[in-house]
């Protein structure tokens, strides 16, 4: 069995507890992983306080170098890498292999973003007073980051915080999720090779209570991302005080059908877009509105689709859908199915477990109280209504405590704009399922979805401080 320990100021530290880890697909122990104490996240916080005037004054290209290191070294152990997704988080091994694919992109993107940081001179004779003098804005990094990560990309989602994060010359203690904190372990031992100054990327693992929370009220932190869920997240926003930071929260994404599509084109995305990594990704499709004309086609075409899915072992390079991140996840899901069963809904495929697994299940006549329409449903569920107009869609998407992306597919240009003025969204994706992100797009969302935005450029404006400097020349 594996056993790892902290990662702090460039060296592994035995801890004084150790938890198992245990397989979200058979329950399995797969490692023994420490689980800070306060003293322990004490010390990762001083390793990256006193490193932060390293990572500072560190020449840009540098940064980039260090970076491009990290991209290569991943490349040469990208399965290795996938396989640890898989096994730590029951994601399909092939959509780790797509996810270890797009973190090597991410760390490229960090490399290349860490060359472009620069700022603008002002015209300060535009105004009277202003003569004979030379002004211009630089981007001078934080300090120390804390960054806190979610289960479901746990490679990717990790290097939406740690590139931009040494691009800009900041310093990070990372607190990856419980159950996959192997990613980040193994992220640690690349980071290291590559040439990253000892202290500036520091791995503590154990409980939000005690490692999230010393992260969130040290005043040496003077930043935090965080990506999870919104109870947690607006806990950190009501402690933070007047730390930079970022929430990436919660979701229940939704998608509209025009008349006039060809649904045969498009239905293959779309259950790819709601069953993707169990569903258990934060632009999941959870929701379908599609237009009276096309309803019936559209849902006998999607729960043929769905039944062409293989689900079993995350290992298996055939698997499409497998466990659910834990057994609790299970409970809750098959509880909230047949309450919306309750309410009206009828299950078209699915609905129940097998083991830990959940079958993907469709669900159509859904009513918007039930739990997975208004809430986060974060598993292999979909729902499927009926809607007169595209205008009653919008309304449907729109009546959400969240917003993070939607979609809509429509022949009509008019449609397309009315929809993107009118969706309460921080992205509307045109002709797409809102399952899609690459890594430099602006990301992230309104509402309950969150503050600030991710993707490489945008995370370095928030990871940095603007400084104003002014020269005389009278």
């Amino acid at each position: 069995m594996i056993k790892k320990h902290l990662f702090i100021n460039g060296e592994w530290t035995k801890a004084k507890r150790y938890t198992n880890l245990l397989s979200p697909y058979d329950r399995e122990v797969i490692a023994e992983v420490p689980s800070a104490t306060v003293e322990e996240v004490e010390l990762a916080i001083e390793a990256a306080y006193q490193t932060r005037q390293i990572m500072a004054d560190m020449p840009s290209h540098q940064r980039a170098k260090i970076l491009e290191n990290l991209a290569h070294l991943l490349e040469q152990r990208a399965e290795e890498a996938a396989v640890i997704i898989s096994t730590e988080s029951s994601k399909p091994l092939k959509d780790a292999r797509g996810e270890v694919t797009r973190t090597i992109q991410t760390y490229k993107f960090a490399a290349e973003e860490a060359k472009r940081i620069g700022g603008e001179t002002i015209p300060m004779d535009a105004a009277p007073g202003g003569e004979g003098k030379i002004a211009y804005t630089v981007r001078e990094p934080l300090g120390v980051v804390g960054a806190i990560t979610p289960f479901n990309f746990p490679m990717n989602l990790v290097a939406h915080k740690v590139g931009p994060a040494i691009a800009s010359g900041n310093t990070v203690v990372l607190k990856p999720a419980g159950q996959t904190p192997l990613s980040a372990y193994f992220l640690a031992e690349l980071i290291q090779e590559a040439g990253l100054p000892s202290g500036a990327f520091n791995v503590v693992t154990g409980s939000g209570s005690v490692v999230g929370e010393k992260l969130v009220k040290d005043e040496r932190v003077k930043k935090i991302s965080f990506t999870g869920s919104p109870e947690v997240g607006i806990g950190i926003k009501n402690k933070v005080g007047l730390k930079h930071v970022t929430l990436e929260l919660g979701s229940n994404a939704a998608l509209i059908v025009d008349k006039n599509i060809d649904i045969e084109k498009i239905i293959r995305r779309c259950v790819t877009g709601a069953f993707s990594s169990q569903g258990q990704v934060c632009i999941s499709l959870q929701r379908i509105y599609v237009h009276k004309d096309l309803y019936d086609f559209f849902v006998e075409s999607f729960v043929k689709e769905t039944g062409n899915l293989t689900i079993g072992n995350p290992l298996d390079p055939r698997t499409d859908v497998s466990a659910l991140i834990h057994p609790k996840e299970i409970e809750r899901t098959l509880a909230w199915i047949e309450e919306a069963k309750q309410k009206g809904a009828v299950v078209a495929t699915g609905g129940v477990n097998e083991g830990n697994i959940l079958k993907p299940t469709v669900l159509l006549g859904v009513s918007p109280l039930s739990k997975v329409s208004c809430q986060e449903v974060f598993a292999p569920i979909v729902l499927i209504n009926k809607v007169d107009t595209v205008d009653e869609a919008i309304e449907l998407v729109n009546d959400s405590r969240y917003g993070l992306q939607a979609g809509i597919y429509t022949e009509n240009i008019h449609t397309a704009i009315h929809a993107s003025k009118k969706l309460q969204v921080g992205g509307v994706l045109v002709n797409d399922i809102p399952t899609f992100r690459v890594d430099h797009m602006p990301y992230g969302g309104v509402k309950e979805s969150g503050i600030g935005r991710e993707g490489i450029k945008y995370a370095i404006k928030e990871m940095t401080e603007q400084k104003l400097v002014i020269f005389n020349n009278n």
